[in-house]
């Protein structure tokens, strides 16, 4: 089932009281000003018009419970009545909420020296498949009209600690493959900061391809090679491990 671009992997029911969609790239999850139209929830709710319904976090997301970067593509998901939504927004509350995400990267170990602003690089990576590391930082805002992100540790200095959130986030790293220049890494979260994935990945030296924020050398005309490739999260009415991947259901 398709509505002008996204793609319904599952449609709620009584039993399964959520959506969950595929995003393309180049469209936003949610409306990015009230009476905006043209995004992934609202093109849902011309199939489901009770998405409309819940209220969320911001009047204009409604049960949206996650967004994805307007330039990734990739899975949401949506609840379809208030108690789906509380229940669902409170398991990423106490991190049993998880998303992957299949990125192709091109390594460089200088990007984020290259870039500017980040902490000292928290891992030495040997680009080989199999690899495992973890990215841990706080986030604050960088850059023209904070249109990006930077991590902040201890590390830190003093002026951008005091621009930084108490919040540790976490990105937990593979290497899948490695072909010629390019990497296909996966990232797993539980709980998301704005950016974050790209964020950690570029300060790691990973930075991803297209990403024209956090890829130092990073080509004009490129798509962003970042897909949300699963979510993993506790039923809202029975609590069960539900997962979805981007080829179906579990």
């Amino acid at each position: 089932m398709s509505a002008v671009g996204i793609k319904i992997l599952h449609a709620p029911t009584a039993h399964d009281p959520f959506v969950v969609l595929y995003k393309p790239h180049g469209m936003p999850s949610a409306p990015l000003v009230p009476g905006d139209s043209d995004s992934a929830f609202c093109r849902a709710c011309l199939l489901f018009p009770e998405l409309s319904g819940v209220r969320g976090r911001k009047e204009i997301e409604h049960g949206l419970l996650h967004r994805l970067d307007n330039d990734a593509c990739g899975l949401l998901v949506i609840a379809s009545t208030q108690q789906s939504y509380d229940a669902l927004n409170e398991s990423q509350r106490n991190g049993s909420f998880e998303k992957t995400y299949d990125v192709v990267c091109l390594p460089n170990k200088n990007n984020a020296v290259e870039l500017g602003g980040f902490p000292p690089v928290p891992c030495s990576l040997t680009i080989a498949s199999g690899e495992k590391t973890t990215a841990e930082s706080a986030f604050r805002p960088f850059g023209a009209g904070r249109g990006q992100v930077r991590p902040v540790t201890s590390e830190s200095g003093t002026a951008a600690c005091r621009k930084g959130g108490n919040t540790i986030y976490r990105t937990e790293i593979e290497i899948v493959s490695v072909e010629e220049t390019a990497a296909t890494v996966r990232c797993r979260i539980t709980a998301g900061y704005r950016h974050q994935v790209r964020c950690h990945l570029a300060w790691v030296g990973l930075p991803v391809l297209g990403d024209r924020l956090y890829n130092s050398r990073c080509g004009k005309g490129r798509t962003l090679q970042f897909e949300g490739s699963a979510l993993c999260f506790p039923h809202p009415l029975t609590g069960e491990k539900t997962v979805f991947t981007i080829s179906g259901g579990a």
